[in-house]
């Protein structure tokens, strides 16, 4: 009882969230004494029947603190007019007198009164703060396990229709949470500055919904004839407590409250609540967080989930969920990218490869959707060895050309999020949305297109091939086993193939270094009639563009391109998925398959296929996330954002299926 009583709430204007119960803890956090209205309080107490509770009864020593909802949500209106300094002297303060007159009487004992008192006199007075957006939330005493709860859980509730929103705002007490965060500059980096309380911050994080549907190619493309399947999907970093407390040299521009995991946790669960994704592809989710209580509250959601921890040590790993009612697992791929003995392989990131069905809604008839693979995986960080991000993104595509290709060798939807740590027209990201890179006598660093680290310092190489064909991984980006063989009667190099190029024009050239020797070097051969036609000169009904295997040139066939533009036409700045010490940067994707229709300058072009993209969540730029002071903040529990798009399936009839 000696702390005082953390509370928060971030207002929320927000659309399609369905309404459920978030009831949590939240940490307690040392408070400040009030001494005129702790003896007001304590002389209150005395005088309304102190020790009129049975002797038996204990005090309590549980140092939590309950959270009450008393009001409904604002308006929208309200919302929007709201900012952090109206918050403080809002007079729409509800106090839980009642609740707390009952809990004091519940503490009283005859026996104890003495120890209750010396209790009371250290703890602060209730405090109580209207959130905009929400309801006023009240802090009040602790309870004893003997005492019932008399005050409601934590409902969260949405009124509004607007799927376009997203706000965030809070008020706290100024002893946990400052209203104004202190600036600390970060040496060699750009300094965070705290946004002034007069700004609202649903004004400074506000991401629209962009809706693509009602672009003129996408209705080109989109039969008003022809059904689709909709979904979400939601790919998102959600930073892996281990690593927060194995590094806050990176996070110190926050207050500490703001990292702990009681206040993040219900942050990040409400945001992928109200945003509703029928596929979730998670990152940095810590394995004992996951058990206890991602995995049960994500199933209370309707989602089915499988988790892969990272190799080795490491505490975190990848999550894929889906809502069963939309989805049915076909199949499962778990993949580890650590190989025992190979340097380009030698690090614990994993990743996970699913195959679903589209669960059509009934009424539909004799209809069919095609099946859908879903990836998802964390490559390494380090921005010295691209040559291990480009091995485990290379395992990645040959996972997925095993799961996505069809019996007659085109391939499923696909659609591959993850934290790739490489950013956009960096070599690694060519490579995945244009199909081939050249990677032979690259600067490792350059991979993923971190230029600030200099290559005097780090100036390992990529070398051909850049993993051993041990591996059973060809340059294709697919595994040997699974390649189609090639067609009979090619490229047989037995004796008798070689001798029908005996009599072939380059055969019969003579090299201009040759030695003249008369009756040796100068004759010209004649082919007998009867001779078969060279071989050299019949047409392969089947051409290939033929690599070696160490010729430094990988490739892939998966057509795939990006859901973001990388760039914010509309403030004229790139798009920011991660802020590590105070730098912007994105490092976050969501690929989807697509046809290409160009390529120009080895950049291919695409249009849609039959995934088509509807809709994608905004991104927000370095300056604002500035103004915010960066990530994690108060009401972006992460130092990464969401990326969250909408797809459309196309339904066909089974006889064109």
């Amino acid at each position: 009882m000696t702390d005082a009583f953390f509370t928060y709430q971030k207002n929320v204007l927000l659309a399609k969230s369905p309404s459920t119960q978030i009831e949590g803890v939240f940490a307690a956090t040392t408070g400040r004494s009030v001494p005129e209205e702790e003896e007001a309080l304590l002389q209150q107490w005395l005088e309304e029947g102190a020790g009129s509770l049975p002797a038996s009864e204990s005090v309590p020593a549980v140092r939590k603190a309950s959270v009450t909802l008393t009001s409904d949500w604002l308006e929208g209106s309200e919302l929007l007019m709201t900012s952090l300094s109206d918050l403080n002297t809002s007079p729409e303060v509800t106090r839980c007198a009642d609740q707390q007159h009952s809990e004091l009487n519940a503490l009283a004992s005859s026996e104890l009164q003495d120890h209750a008192v010396a209790e009371l006199a250290r703890l602060p007075a209730e405090e109580t703060v209207t959130v905009a957006g929400s309801a006023p939330w009240a802090a009040v005493v602790p309870q004893t396990d003997h005492q019932a709860a008399g005050c409601a859980g934590i409902n969260v509730e949405v009124l509004n229709d607007d799927p376009a929103v997203l706000a965030w705002s809070l008020a706290c007490d100024a002893e946990t949470v400052p209203p104004v965060l202190p600036a600390q500059p970060i040496q060699d980096t750009v300094p965070f500055y705290p946004v002034p309380t007069e700004v609202p911050y649903h004004e400074i994080l506000w991401r629209d919904w962009e809706d693509l549907s009602v672009q003129p190619s996408v209705l080109e493309q989109v039969s008003k004839n022809t059904p689709l399947f909709e979904f979400r999907v939601m790919s998102y970093n959600i930073l892996a407590q281990d690593l927060v407390e194995q590094g806050l040299d990176l996070y110190v521009h926050c207050h500490p409250d703001i990292l702990n995991w009681n206040y993040r946790l219900p942050n990040l669960l409400q945001e992928i609540q109200h945003w509703d994704p029928d596929i979730l592809c998670l990152q940095e989710v810590q394995e004992n967080h996951y058990w206890e209580q991602l995995e049960p509250t994500f199933k209370e959601m309707g989602f089915a989930c499988f988790y892969k921890r990272r190799t080795g040590t490491k505490t975190d790993g990848c999550a894929v969920c889906y809502k069963h009612s939309r989805f049915q697992l076909i199949s499962l791929s778990p993949i580890e990218y650590f190989r025992p003995g190979l340097d380009v392989l030698n690090r614990d990131n994993v990743g996970l490869v699913l195959l679903l069905q589209p669960v059509l809604p009934e009424g539909l008839g004799l209809k069919a959707v095609s099946p859908l693979c879903v990836a998802n995986t964390h490559v390494l960080f380090n921005p010295r060895r691209g040559d291990i991000k480009l091995a485990q993104v290379a395992l990645l595509l040959a996972e997925i050309d095993k799961i996505a290709r069809t019996t007659e060798g085109s391939y499923y939807p696909v659609i591959l999020c993850g934290d790739l740590n490489s950013v956009p027209d960096s070599p690694l990201y060519k490579f995945i949305r244009n199909g081939e890179l050249s990677y032979h006598g690259m600067p490792a660093w350059k991979v993923s297109g971190q230029e600030d680290f200099s290559q005097q310092l780090y100036s390992r190489k990529l070398l051909a091939p850049l993993w051993p064909s041990s591996l059973g991984v060809t340059d294709k980006c697919q595994y040997v086993t699974l390649c189609q063989p090639k067609k009979l009667g090619r490229r047989e190099y037995s004796r008798d193939f070689l001798l029908q190029f005996r009599f072939c024009d380059i055969a019969c050239e003579r090299p201009p270094q040759l030695v003249l020797l008369e009756g040796v070097t100068d004759a010209k051969p004649d082919r007998p009639a009867h001779w078969p036609k060279p071989a050299a000169m019949v047409k392969d009904p089947d051409p290939q563009p033929f690599i070696p295997r160490c010729s430094g040139v990988i490739q892939h066939g998966l057509n795939l391109t990006s859901v973001y533009s990388h760039f914010l036409p509309q403030r004229g700045r790139p798009e920011v998925t991660t802020m590590p010490m105070g730098l912007g940067a994105t490092v976050d994707y969501i690929f989807y398959s697509a046809e290409p229709v160009e390529n120009k300058a080895g950049r291919r072009l695409y249009k849609d296929g039959a995934l088509k993209l509807l809709g994608r969540l905004s991104l927000l730029s370095e300056d604002v996330l500035l103004m915010a002071n960066g990530l994690p903040n108060p009401f972006c529990s992460s130092d990464h954002l969401c990326l969250l798009a909408s797809f459309g399936l196309e339904i066909s009839s089974l006889r064109e299926s």
